[in-house]
């Protein structure tokens, strides 16, 4: 599924990145129910920093329900989206490297049929 070269490359890289993203993202939502989780601070910065200025751009959009932040899951949502339109089983990072295999492999049927005809 990831031969095709640099195309190759690009979806797992994506994936990947877009996976732990959404990792970093379902972390933040747990921590929501710990209030008191410094984010700023120790190993915990390593989901703060990343998720926090994409969070802070959200909470202008969408204001807290019930005093609860859920700008969390919005991000999730779209990530998951994103993932699935870009990598997913019939994503368009996954139709061009279907694509571009059923291309290569078609290409060297021919030349491996033009070959047993000299």
């Amino acid at each position: 599924m990831f031969s095709g070269g640099a195309l190759g490359i690009a979806h797992l890289a994506l994936s990947a990145l877009l996976a732990v993203w959404t990792l970093l993202f379902l972390f933040r939502i747990v921590l929501t129910w710990y209030p008191q989780v410094d984010l700023t601070r120790g190993p915990m910065r390593l989901i703060g920093a990343p998720t926090e200025p994409l969070l802070a751009l959200t909470r202008r959009l969408i204001q807290p329900i019930g005093g609860v932040d859920v700008t969390p899951v919005v991000w999730v949502g779209l990530i998951s989206l994103g993932r699935e339109l870009l990598v997913g089983q019939q994503g368009l990072l996954s139709q061009l490297l279907q694509h571009s295999q059923f291309l290569q492999h078609s290409q060297l049927a021919q030349s491996s049929h033009l070959a047993l005809l000299t």
